[in-house]
């Protein structure tokens, strides 16, 4: 029974802790653009090789 005293106030404190880091993650905006950045992993690699074709020949022709 005296464990149960110790960790009540001790879960408590962790869920108030959770809760603020919450609230500080929303405020600055953690949450804004969830889909943007997975878009913009699989979209990066290929921007590159749209841009300048001639150097994307150059650098195939280099691997060969």
């Amino acid at each position: 029974m005296d464990v149960i005293y110790s960790l009540i106030p001790g879960m408590m404190f962790f869920g108030v802790l959770f809760v603020i880091v919450l609230v500080w993650a929303v405020k600055k905006g953690q949450y804004e653009d969830m889909e943007g950045s997975a878009n913009r992993i699989l979209l990066d690699d290929d921007d590159e090789l749209l841009r300048d074709p001639d150097q994307a020949k150059n650098e195939s022709a280099d691997k060969k």
